[in-house]
């Protein structure tokens, strides 16, 4: 498929100041943050065509057409990057048509693509920030973004779409700003962190602390927690692809060089596979951000955000705005469970929120949003276009395959 954008750029906003600086959730403040963000499409004159994209964890402001190089970020840009990670909906005549919607992604504060975040240069020292980046809530993300709309001119947004960890970060922004969308739809995500995922998010926690050159956060670029970094890819991974995927990309995967460990020679193509991916992602993350994320993941809380004691309270706001939510759902997700996205639907039901609930059947995985643009289109395109009928209270749920 064509790219459809070719060449695209990163562009750069700064809100705050020495004079008034950003304060975080935790109470600490900075002089000043960067969101570096892209856009794709053009702003109607109305300023309401406008579609924010929450990108996934280890994602970026990078959502489609191709982008060889990023101001300040060097060579963790790497080749893997440079085509954008939503390139098969993002285009001309795609899911997210560029010639009907303003489309715009930008990177999670705490990131390492050109936001503000561990590796930015703290100027009271002229040295990275490192471990003294404030830890990072969902609503510190949301905020910075709404801040950089109020930037681009856009009072209210025609949708906003997250996918995985985006998905969460949709679901606050909607209800800490309900009058400035009207489409919310969250893809392959949940309403609250489990106890699996917390204790697989705690697994990567424990990968990169206990790394001899994590150094508690401080770690130089020359010996940095890779091992500890790769192993946390390495967990995280095998609940992102289906297993059965992972074993058939593993039979065409040559054995990685050096595959002996201590005393563990690496003996089956899997191990070699996972090997290989982490030995990949080290050379594109830093470990400080992924720690950020994953605290922000680990802590998502929109209730506590929104200062409500329930479910029903928190989406009386959707219902108020006359938000529409799509719910994707993929059957073979073990990052988060298809029964995540089923409470999240009967949550919107029970607060009489219009809803659609859409079950992708694939073989994918939980990466299935990002492969198979054939299961998404349609309905993304139905539901932008605003067809899901005049009964804002009816709930539709559908099986695609």
């Amino acid at each position: 498929m064509s790219h459809g954008l070719g060449a695209t750029a990163t562009q750069f906003f700064h809100l705050g100041s020495a004079d008034e600086p950003f304060e975080f959730a935790s109470g600490e403040r900075l002089p000043g943050i960067t969101v570096a963000y892209e856009t794709y499409g053009k702003l109607n004159d109305k300023g309401s065509n406008a579609i924010l994209l929450f990108h996934a964890l280890s994602g970026s402001q990078h959502a489609a057409g191709v982008n060889t190089a990023i101001e300040g970020v060097g060579a963790r840009w790497t080749e893997d990057v440079h085509l954008g990670w939503w390139d098969l909906f993002i285009g001309p005549g795609k899911a997210l048509d560029t010639d009907r919607y303003f489309v715009i992604c930008a990177n999670y504060l705490g990131g390492c693509y050109g936001s503000s975040g561990p590796l930015s240069i703290n100027p009271a020292t002229g040295m990275p920030y490192g471990r003294d980046f404030p830890p990072v809530l969902s609503r510190d993300i949301v905020r910075s973004q709404a801040a950089l709309l109020d930037h681009l001119g856009i009072r209210a947004l025609h949708a906003i779409i997250g996918a995985s960890v985006g998905g969460l970060l949709a679901i606050n922004f909607a209800t800490l700003f309900p009058d400035r969308v009207r489409i919310v739809i969250p893809i392959a995500t949940g309403l609250s962190t489990t106890v699996l995922t917390r204790l697989t998010l705690f697994e990567q926690v424990l990968a990169i602390e206990n790394d001899p050159h994590f150094n508690g956060g401080d770690y130089t670029c020359e010996r940095s927690p890779e091992y500890g970094l790769a192993l946390a890819r390495m967990i995280s991974h095998k609940t992102f692809v289906h297993l059965d995927a992972i074993e058939r990309r593993a039979r065409q995967d040559v054995s990685q060089p050096n595959g002996q460990l201590a005393w563990y020679k690496v003996g089956h193509n899997v191990e070699s596979y996972m090997l290989h991916q982490g030995k990949k992602f080290v050379k594109r993350f830093d470990a400080n951000t992924y720690l950020r994320i994953i605290n922000m993941w680990l802590r998502y809380d929109p209730l506590a955000d929104a200062g409500v004691g329930g479910f029903a309270e928190l989406f009386q706001r959707s219902k108020a705005a006359g938000h529409h939510y799509l719910v994707f759902s993929i059957d073979s997700d073990f990052c988060f469970y298809p029964e995540e996205q089923s409470l999240l639907v009967a949550e919107l039901e029970k607060a009489g929120v219009s809803s659609m609930y859409i079950t992708v059947h694939s073989d994918k995985g939980h990466d299935s949003f990002l492969l198979e643009p054939e299961l998404y289109t349609p309905h993304l395109v139905y539901t932008l276009e605003g067809r899901w009928g005049k009964d804002s209270r009816r709930s539709h749920v559908a099986q695609v395959e």
